[in-house]
Formats: C-alpha cells, sequence, structure tokens
C-alpha cells in the first residue's frame, strides 16, 4: 500500500513510517508553561495522531502541502479549523496565536534552520521547541561552544534557550528515505527575559564573528570596532567557536563601548 500523500521532492517531504519514534518525538513536550502546540508540517500525520491524543484542545498545524491538509481533513473532521494551510516562515505567530506555545514537528531539511531563527525571533513566545532536524543541524544546535559544528544558531539559540540533544534517526524509517540521518532536540526557554548587553548588535557580533570562522575575532570584528587598540585585548585572539554565550556578551558590551566613545 502507496502513502496517502505524495512525498514533494520541492517541500522537502520525507515521511516518518516508525510510529514508535513518532511517538518519542511526541512525548518529547514537557507540556510545562504553554497552551498551544502548533506542529509544522505534519505530511501523513504520524506525529498528528499522538499530538492529538495526548492534549486535543491545545493542538494545531500548518502545512503548505495542500495535499496534505486534505487527507488530515479528512483523517480528523472535528479539527478541520485547527489544520491548516500554510507557510509558517511567513507566519505571524504572535498575533495568530495567544500566549505561549510549542512548536513540535519532522521538520523538512530544506527550512530547517529557517525554522530555527523563526523560533529565534519569537523568543518571547515560543517557550519549547521539540523537532528533528537532519543530524548535522541537531548537532550544531545543542554543541558546546568548543567543537567544530558550534556555530552562529549554537549561540544565537543557547543565550535563550536550554538545549538537549534527545536521539539519532537513522534514514530507514522515512518514505521516501533520506541520504543523511536526523537528530530530535529540544529547546526549552530558559530564564533569560534579556541578555546583558545591545541584543541586536550581539546577533551581529556572533554572526561576523562566525562569517569568518577560521580568523581570529581581531580580524573578523574589526570593522565593528572604533577603536582598535581595544583589539588587542586577549579575548580577541580567540577564534568563535571557542566563545560561549556570556563570553560573546562581553565582547559585544566591548564593541559598543568602543563605538561610543
Amino acid at each position: 500500500m502507496g502513502d496517502p500523500v505524495r512525498a514533494k521532492k520541492h517541500l522537502g517531504q520525507h515521511f516518518l513510517k516508525d510510529q514508535s519514534i513518532a511517538k518519542r518525538i511526541a512525548d518529547g513536550l514537557t507540556h510545562e508553561g504553554y497552551e498551544t502546540i502548533l506542529e509544522i508540517g505534519p505530511g501523513t500525520g504520524v506525529l498528528t495522531q499522538f499530538l492529538l491524543a495526548d492534549h486535543p484542545e491545545h493542538f494545531h498545524a500548518v502545512d503548505l502541502d495542500d495535499e496534505s491538509i486534505e487527507y488530515l481533513h479528512h483523517m480528523y473532521p472535528e479539527y478541520k479549523s485547527r489544520i491548516q494551510y500554510g507557510d509558517f516562515l511567513k507566519m505571524d505567530v504572535a498575533s495568530k496565536f495567544e500566549g505561549p506555545m510549542a512548536i513540535i514537528g519532522n521538520f523538512p531539511y530544506n527550512i530547517s534552520s529557517q525554522i530555527l531563527f523563526k523560533a529565534y525571533d519569537n523568543r518571547d513566545k515560543v517557550v519549547e521547541l521539540v523537532g528533528m532536524f537532519q543530524r548535522e543541524v541537531a548537532q550544531r544546535v545543542a554543541t558546546p561552544p568548543g567543537s567544530k559544528e558550534y556555530g552562529i544558531l549554537s549561540v544565537l539559540l543557547q543565550a535563550y534557550y536550554d538545549i538537549e540533544y534527545l536521539f539519532t534517526v537513522s534514514e530507514e524509517v522515512f518514505s521516501p528515505p533520506p541520504k543523511i540521518k536526523s537528530g530530535v532536540i529540544r529547546m526549552k526557554r530558559n530564564q533569560v527575559e534579556k541578555l546583558d548587553c545591545n541584543e541586536t548588535l550581539f546577533k551581529t557580533v556572533v554572526k561576523s564573528g562566525f562569517n569568518q570562522r577560521r580568523k581570529t575575532l581581531r580580524n573578523s570584528l574589526k570593522g565593528l570596532v572604533a577603536d582598535k587598540e581595544m583589539l588587542q585585548g586577549e579575548i580577541f585572539s580567540k577564534r568563535p567557536e571557542q566563545l560561549s554565550v556570556e563570553e560573546f556578551i562581553n565582547i559585544t558590551n566591548l564593541v559598543e563601548s568602543s563605538s561610543t566613545k
């Protein structure tokens, strides 16, 4: 028997077939501190069934595949109004859903980083995210400083979320199977309401550092620093992957103080 929904390459769809893995992903939600659970890209509904079984009153879903939406409306007619066609990346999350929310999904590989950046931009709204990504992205988000995987997403997300790498998923449990393994992570909003620095500049500093990650920060950040003497400080001799979130906050404050003198 074929899949009830055809996987579409342009949407990056790989439908999960393994029920036990779908349940493990659904069970990754802590159900603490939010009313809304939004599933992104429900596809054939393998994850949807467990989310509806656990917390039907909080469930919503959005998908760009009208065939998937039509199938899920047929399967769950009583939830038609909450299973909607739409593009999460273009959605005004803050106005569409009231109160804090969680995001969950087997995310299409081709937009997985964009989904994470969208969660970051809505960090005061999105208090939890449980998702399956290509393993490389999942590892990058969860990894601590010092590894070659540590990058822009690691720093930005770890500034506001406690992140756990939950488990790895093999290629064989998907239809069609992807060429790479997947990883599931959980991000839980931490207690940081605001960083102890200019948050817009913090993002610029992090991106500037990692855009030239083979260089020391002395070289990659020199365009942001008015007082070149300050770049002689020891911390600027490091490369970006060596710095913790706290050290990036300190550097952001140094960069800002140099430009305001």
